[in-house]
């Protein structure tokens, strides 16, 4: 037999011994791959709490085993013997093991044993962002292939439902737009910031020693671990594949203490905004720092804690909220996306598919973006700016809707709102104004007048 029919016949062998035991069960078997924060905390439920789960989906889970890098490493929770292994091929191609969970993080080998144990026919739970953002829909589009399940409800808000609520609840409506504050890390930054008057770095590692961020926070503060949530949460709302890497992707380091005080005073706070509208067959997708009225739900959300809101057709405004990070709300998350996918082999009920596009949307291009903006010019000393900055954004459309001198900062400032304008006629404002003798410094946020 030639080699590629003998590989061929070799994966319809182990698909027919996958169903084969999914078909008829005394209990759900699962493999788990990883067993760091939220691998404990999912272990620890499933092998302390085991009465609970069984009476959520109306059978027994049985752990068939752990995947480790380090067997002999010490652990928070006590496993049965043989029960940690090193093997993921073992594991996840175990023809008993119904549902594998990948909680081993990052991108690869992540990855590569999602796409293997769907390919085997088995469903996947997986709190992965990383790889959810990048491959999402590939992976996604085999499952539907193979008529099983990928949850992955942990991936955006740890233990806040969003993606069940987007894919699921409101599948009768048209989402119009997505906004949230989904980077626990960053929102507790800003929030030190804004409360004490701490610059970024002083909050940032503050941040390291409470455990809020990792010692390289470089993902949070640069913006690109939101830019992935809210690629995921577009992909899912509108079913078109969205890569991180089409995000515009803004971070917080340009953001100082004193843009706070500027913001307060009028009627603002500052958050690390992640933001999906879609405008027919236009999709703006964009993470940057923004200036938030601060009568708005997103503004009151402060530490850790995340949020997003979901603008739709039919139900209106929603507002999810809760906690956005840490192992309890994750393993809720995980064992929660566990017990829907054994209560549908249980009941015999078919797999929720979908099949994700590859087209039919484009992206607005960030320079054609138009909203309100927020500037903060620094003058060198004895400057007077303000009829010169008027001037340069006047001749380039810009509008001013409000300025303030300060001298309250050092050096003094001044502080300009403008009404809403074209993001490539602010840029080409600022290019000049930089270029500009006694123009010292210049600050550009963006305002998002958000409804209360």
């Amino acid at each position: 037999m030639p080699f590629r029919a003998q590989a061929e016949q070799r994966k319809e062998t182990e698909l027919d011994q996958n169903r084969s035991h999914q078909s008829s069960r005394e209990c759900i078997v699962v493999g788990l791959l990883g067993m760091g924060v939220v691998g404990t905390g999912v272990a620890r439920l499933l092998l302390q709490r085991p009465e609970r789960v069984a009476a959520a989906i109306g059978l027994p889970v049985v752990v068939k085993g752990i995947l480790v890098r380090d067997l002999s490493k010490p652990r928070a929770v006590q496993v049965p013997d043989g029960m940690l292994n090193t093997d993921a091929e073992a594991l996840i191609s175990d023809p008993t093991v119904a549902v594998v969970i990948e909680l081993i993080g990052g991108h690869t080998p992540a990855a590569d044993h999602i796409l293997r144990a769907v390919a085997l026919g088995k469903h996947v739970v997986t709190a992965n962002k990383a790889v959810i953002g990048a491959r999402g829909p590939e992976i996604l589009n085999l499952a539907a292939g193979k008529g099983v399940q990928v949850r992955f409800e942990a991936s955006v808000g740890a233990g806040t439902p969003i993606i069940a609520p987007l894919t699921r609840d409101l599948a009768a409506n048209d989402v119009t737009a997505i906004r949230g504050v989904v980077n626990g890390t960053t929102n507790y930054v800003l929030t030190q910031m804004a409360a004490h008057g701490a610059e970024l770095e002083e909050a940032v590692d503050t941040a390291r020693e409470l455990g809020y961020a990792e010692a390289d926070p470089t993902g949070d503060v640069d913006g690109t671990d939101a830019a992935s949530k809210i690629a995921i949460l577009a992909t899912q709302a509108w079913g078109v594949a969205i890569s991180p890497q089409l995000v515009y992707c803004e971070g917080i380091s340009s953001v100082q203490a004193r843009d706070f005080t500027c913001a307060r005073r009028l009627g603002y706070t500052i958050k690390l905004l992640a933001t999906a509208r879609r405008f027919g067959d236009m999709l703006d997708i964009r993470v940057h720092p923004a200036l938030v009225p601060a009568t708005a739900q997103l503004a009151a959300v402060d530490d850790v804690m995340n949020a997003v809101a979901v603008d739709t057709d039919l139900a209106g405004r929603l507002f999810f909220h809760g906690q956005g990070a840490g192992s309890l709300p994750t393993s809720s998350a995980v064992v929660g996306d566990l017990i829907q996918i054994a209560r549908d082999i249980v009941q015999h009920r078919p797999a929720a598919l979908r099949h994700i596009r590859a087209d039919g949307i484009s992206l607005l291009p960030i320079s054609d973006l138009e909203t309100r903006y927020y500037l903060r010019l620094g003058a060198t000393h004895g400057a007077d700016i303000l009829p010169v900055a008027s001037a340069v954004l006047g001749e380039l459309g810009v509008l001013i809707d409000s300025a303030v001198a300060q001298s309250d900062g050092a050096p003094s400032e001044v502080v300009l709102t403008t009404h809403t304008t074209r993001e490539s006629s602010v840029q080409s404002a600022l290019a000049t104004l930089r270029g500009l003798d006694g123009v010292a410094s210049v600050q550009m946020l963006r305002i998002e007048d958000l409804a209360a």
